[in-house]
């Protein structure tokens, strides 16, 4: 059973919802909270009754990144076997929400910089609030704008010359243009934002969740690949859903007119 101690963790109609819970400091990230974050995502492959995730925050931001006091000064005492361990750690988190066979979504309540900008970034689909600005700020404290996987994922998003842009620069880029160059899904009221989250959650929570996680991990398979490979792939990969109850159970439903119940 997955019970943090660092933020809150629900599960209802096969939702789980993380909420990071230090509004004080805007959601900041600590050593405690990284490693929890990274050990529940992993730990949300074997939870059977959760079909969909939502990651968002408490209070007005969603996470303002690494805690300036409990992480960035700790780090000046640790060595590069230290500091690489750490590293690391961060990277595991993200690999392990790309790996997740479940959608998550990503609530975007506030303020979204730094490390909270590489969760955003990690899931599957944004959707945030007008407040919802986000910037890359690594290179604004002397580190490379390539943290967290962003350098991989931002591009394949925005295109390489705006990602190039908010790498170097570190500027915030707001609610309104993240979502006209691709980077948020869709931007609602601040008042309608949970809900708009609640309901594509419970959506995909809903649907056949073996076909979304193939869909998933074809996403990030066919990122580097030739075109002929991906066909290749997506041709293996739509035979095997095809042998999937899922599968009959869409035709069924369609034949007698009513809403399937997937597996």
């Amino acid at each position: 059973m997955i019970e943090p101690k660092h933020f809150l963790y629900e599960v209802r109609d096969r939702v789980a919802t993380i909420t990071l819970n230090r509004p004080d400091r805007l959601n900041a990230l600590t050593f405690e909270v990284y490693r929890e974050l990274t050990d529940t995502f992993a730990a949300l492959r074997n939870e059977d009754d959760v079909r969909s995730v939502v990651i968002t925050g408490a209070g007005r931001a969603f996470c303002s990144g690494g805690d300036v006091h409990d992480i960035i000064g700790e780090l000046f005492a640790k060595d590069m076997e230290g500091l690489l361990e750490f590293t690391r750690m961060t990277c595991e988190l993200i690999r392990n929400i790309r790996a997740l066979p479940k959608p998550v979504i990503a609530s975007l309540n506030g303020t979204t910089a730094g490390a909270g900008a590489c969760i955003a970034l990690a899931s599957d689909i944004r959707i945030a609030n007008p407040s919802a600005k986000i910037a890359f700020l690594f290179v604004r404290v002397g580190l490379s704008g390539a943290d967290m996987g962003a350098a991989h994922l931002l591009p394949r998003l925005v295109g390489l010359a705006k990602a190039t842009e908010m790498l170097y620069t570190g500027d915030f880029v707001s609610a309104e243009e993240a979502e006209r160059i691709g980077l948020y899904n869709r931007v609602v009221a601040a008042e309608d934002l949970e809900s708009e989250t609640r309901t594509l959650a419970e959506r995909l929570a809903r649907g056949p969740s073996f076909a979304l996680a193939i869909t998933k991990e074809m996403l990030n398979r066919e990122m580097n690949v030739s075109l002929g490979t991906a066909l290749e792939w997506e041709a293996q990969a739509q035979a095997i859903c095809m042998q999937h109850p899922d599968y009959r159970e869409a035709y069924e439903a369609f034949v007698a007119k009513r809403e399937p119940v997937f597996g």
